[in-house]
């Protein structure tokens, strides 16, 4: 599978999530602090927007922080069924993962981990689209704030990288430390485990 392949599944794997999910999961907490799972969905629905107007709400909203802040509060006035069922449609015609497909690919696997984690729902991921993030991680969420300095080794899949005090885990859990988030932590192991938290948690 390429990137672009990669993307579709994953799409696909949300989408399948979404549409099993009850009010009450909807609302729930997700990993990315302060927002739930509507608005980590609301956050993905973003690729769906016309490159004219996300550039427009971009020249009002000149941070990537409000700018996806913009999105996530106009989501929460969309009915649930309407915004899966854009998430379902928009990939085919969007200018976002043409454009940044390892960027779309690194945010969709990392926010569908988001939601799986707090409702105890998991899946088993394939390896390479894993390998693909891992190598790939967000450059948005700064991962080098977290990471540098630290040898990252996957126990169960063939993946490493970085020189330094080892950091070992899952693959999966890997690609959330890589951008911050605290969930992961103790599933992780090695001499370079307290730096890696130390960083996080001072984030």
């Amino acid at each position: 599978m390429n990137t672009r392949e990669h993307i579709i599944a994953e799409r696909a794997d949300l989408v399948d999530l979404l549409r099993s999910l009850t009010p009450e999961q909807w609302e729930t907490p997700s990993l990315c602090e302060g927002w739930s799972v509507l608005d980590v969905a609301g956050h993905l629905s973003i690729d769906g927007v016309p490159f004219h107007r996300y550039f427009l709400a971009g020249l009002r909203n000149p941070s990537v922080d409000r700018l996806n802040r913009h999105y996530v509060e106009a989501a929460r006035n969309i009915p649930v069924d309407r915004l899966v069922d854009g998430l379902a449609t928009s990939l085919s015609g969007s200018w976002f993962p043409r454009w940044f497909p390892r960027l779309t690919l690194a945010d969709h696997l990392v926010h569908q981990q988001d939601i799986r984690r707090p409702l105890g729902i998991p899946r088993a991921i394939d390896a390479d689209r894993l390998r693909l993030v891992l190598d790939n991680p967000d450059p948005f969420a700064r991962p080098s704030r977290y990471i540098r300095g630290l040898r990252l080794v996957a126990s169960d899949i063939a993946w490493e990288r970085g020189d330094g005090p080892m950091v070992r885990g899952t693959g999966e859990a890997l690609v959330l430390a890589m951008v911050g988030r605290r969930a992961v932590l103790d599933e992780l192991e090695g001499p370079g485990l307290e730096l890696l938290r130390s960083r996080i948690e001072r984030a």
